[in-house]
């Protein structure tokens, strides 16, 4: 049986076009806030919530996965409170950033990892459209405070790399994992 440890309701939905069959168990492991690279934070917390996952399920796969925005080395992650959500969007407003998601595959006790980056070029934000956007709530849940598949849409210019990876789970990237672990 394949096991997501995640609660993401992006990750089911995306997960569900490469596998039908499987089931949800979010892992409780406290994440990492801090490392060396935004693509070794998305790869250690994605290690973590497998592993704790996989305790309960030593027979199955194990499927787990962090994104991570960043722009340049600054790791933004889901936001506080509303300032904080505001002051994220500011940031990124006319600026490319990246968005790397960090994957960990937990099969006979062994742990496979990958990670896939996508660069996120994001257009000028006005004051008033940010802080529009952010009294939606949308943003509340969300690392980088916006997502692709939302109201952020009419924002993001252009994206070079793996739209899945964008929305947390780099489904190509993903495919190719588990096809070698058969």
């Amino acid at each position: 049986m394949i096991i997501l440890a995640s609660g993401s309701p992006r990750r089911e939905e995306l997960l569900k076009k490469i596998c039908k069959d499987f089931i949800i168990h979010v892992s409780d492991t406290e994440e990492f806030t801090d490392a060396a690279s935004p693509s070794e934070l998305a790869l250690e917390n994605a290690k973590l919530k497998a592993a704790s996952v996989a305790k309960d399920f030593p027979n199955d796969t194990v499927i787990a996965a962090d994104t991570i925005v960043a722009l340049g080395n600054k790791i933004f992650g889901k936001p506080k409170d509303f300032d904080d959500a505001c002051a994220m969007l500011r940031k990124l407003s006319g600026n490319m950033h990246e968005v790397t998601t960090g994957l960990a595959i937990i099969k006979n006790g062994q742990m496979y990892t990958a990670a896939e980056t996508t660069e996120v070029y994001f257009d000028e934000m006005s004051d008033e459209q940010i802080s529009d956007y952010v009294k939606t709530g949308e943003p509340m849940d969300k690392s980088g405070s916006y997502a692709l598949q939302g109201g952020a849409a009419p924002y993001i210019k252009k994206i070079n790399g793996d739209w899945s990876n964008f929305v947390g789970l780099p489904l190509y990237r993903l495919r190719n994992l588990l096809s070698s672990l058969n």
